[in-house]
């Protein structure tokens, strides 16, 4: 296991990602895995990068280096190790799931639940307030005895 997870949060600024991912590569870290996204002028990124071959290097080795980037404390970033993925069998379907309407409180909660309550996978999910709008967009992977209808109907009656 030589795979390590950082994420980089806090106020958005030009150079965050090519600060970072500089570090990192210069530690001898290659990018495999990233999300990156800005979220009402805060940044949010997490990488799992993975270290070379037969290399040991330290997670404060890591910190130490992220370190000139948190001292005015505009951003915040964290590193820890991570287990090697677990390859998941698809026996299911991959669907795009979008909902949109007045925002409420427990939305996401309500959608995720029955999701979750099927036996669905949700791989990716974003949300976005316009104004009173709120919208959802959700990648999920569904088993084949769910049929997709019968969840559209399920997520109707949450609604």
């Amino acid at each position: 296991m030589n795979d390590i997870a950082v994420t980089v949060i806090g106020q958005d600024r030009p150079g965050i990602i090519a600060d970072v991912t500089e570090i990192l590569a210069g530690l001898g870290l290659n990018l495999t895995d990233s999300t990156m996204t800005r979220l009402r002028g805060h940044f949010a990124m997490t990488l799992i990068c993975a270290g070379p071959p037969g290399a040991n290097l330290e997670l404060d080795e890591v910190d130490k280096a992220l370190e000139p980037l948190t001292t005015d404390r505009t951003l915040v970033a964290t590193v820890r190790r991570v287990a090697d993925e677990l390859v998941l069998e698809s026996a299911g379907r991959h669907h795009v799931l979008t909902v949109h309407g007045a925002d409420r409180l427990g939305i996401v909660a309500t959608l995720t639940r029955v999701v979750a309550g099927v036996g669905g996978n949700i791989t990716d999910l974003s949300t976005r307030l316009t104004g009173d709008l709120y919208v959802v967009v959700a990648e999920l992977d569904l088993p084949l005895t769910v049929d997709a209808g019968g969840l559209a109907g399920a997520l109707k009656d949450a609604a």
